[in-house]
């Protein structure tokens, strides 16, 4: 087991970079990080920047040389791989499978309602633009403050049809974003974590957007205190697990789930179901846009090579499992509209 800091570069105002510290604390990883660029790390350490490059940027010794990483679910694995102990991976596989499907969706959809929530509303632009700088240097002076804040406003508002936020579907993401919450008061009521009473994986990918949502930025924070109480006291004691005790026996089986987690499960099947359909066709027919129904309206954004990769590592999971443990998954999730994105897989 390496006793080195595992380091790291992020932003407070990034998702997966509270994801992944959160992660760090309740597995009792050493780590340092930096707050700050990516890029500007890479540069200075004289390693080659990943592309495209997110936060957090993790650095890792391969092989000798020091390289580069920034895709959280890949992370996750490798610090399974090499430091022992409370894992955040159920060891039950059929378990393992809706862990990974929550995380996923965390990652690849309620980064939507993150993205649409922080630019969309001229209130939350305006926070986020004076919140985000700073963070990156509180003693940042006021002339650097101002450029550096216009710059990333415009950057990020320029950016929202990229995700599928726009006056169409403004009204789309709300729903889900407040069914969400609901399903997450349910679900909260009968246990403390998604899969029982540790975290999973998926926990801290939900954790990583609601850190923002609930923590960040005005209009969605308002909007879950409204609808979910319990969610917002949840993410307020998962920055740290590290003095949580977990037990295997904390897992609960896929076949003793509360009923509530279905709820959750139907949230995926409803939105991100026909957006990872919709999004995998475009890339096939290398066609740099698509549009889908999305909850009974048009939604059109942008293509993503990397979600269709995403939805290719769902499928592999799926199949990597026994006869045995598929049919337990698909007992869980019969109904909730997961099932077309799991369709042909030997």
């Amino acid at each position: 087991m390496s006793q080195e800091p595992v380091k790291l570069v992020g932003g407070t105002g990034s998702p997966y970079t509270q994801k992944m510290v959160a992660l760090l604390r309740y597995r009792r990883i050493p780590y340092a990080i930096t707050w700050g660029q990516p890029e500007m790390m890479c540069e200075a350490m004289g390693i080659e920047t990943p592309k495209p490059s997110f936060m957090p940027t993790f650095f890792f010794q391969d092989g000798g040389d020091l390289t580069a990483h920034c895709d959280s679910t890949p992370i996750i694995r490798r610090l399974e791989a090499e430091h022992v102990g409370r894992s955040v991976l159920p060891e039950d596989p059929a378990l393992a499978f809706i862990d990974y499907l929550i995380e996923d969706f965390a990652d690849e959809w309620c980064t939507k309602y993150m993205f649409h929530y922080r630019w969309h509303f001229e209130a939350d632009a305006d926070n986020a633009g004076t919140k985000l700088p700073l963070s990156m240097d509180v003693s940042m002076q006021k002339e650097q403050f101002q450029q550096f804040k216009d710059i990333i406003s415009q950057r990020q508002i320029d950016r929202l049809w990229v995700v599928g936020s726009n006056e169409v579907t403004a009204p789309i993401i709300d729903a889900s974003y407040r069914r969400f919450l609901a399903a997450m008061e349910s679900h909260l009521a009968e246990q403390p974590f998604m899969l029982g009473q540790r975290p999973g994986a998926g926990d801290f990918g939900l954790f990583g957007q609601l850190s923002q949502l609930v923590g960040f930025d005005p209009t969605s924070r308002e909007i879950a205190h409204n609808v979910s109480p319990r969610t917002v006291g949840w993410v307020d004691k998962m920055p740290d697990g590290s003095g949580l005790m977990p037990e295997a026996t904390d897992w609960v089986a896929v076949e003793d789930q509360p009923a509530s987690l279905r709820g959750l499960l139907s949230e995926i099947g409803r939105v991100y179901t026909p957006a990872q359909l919709a999004n995998a066709q475009a890339v096939m027919a290398q066609e740099k846009t698509w549009e889908c129904e999305i909850d009974g309206a048009a939604w059109h954004q942008r293509t993503f090579p990397y979600q269709a990769k995403c939805l290719q590592w769902t499928r592999d999971q799926y199949g990597q499992l026994s006869t045995t443990d598929r049919t337990r998954v698909d007992a869980l999730i019969a109904g909730t509209g997961i099932e077309p994105m799991l369709e042909g897989v030997a």
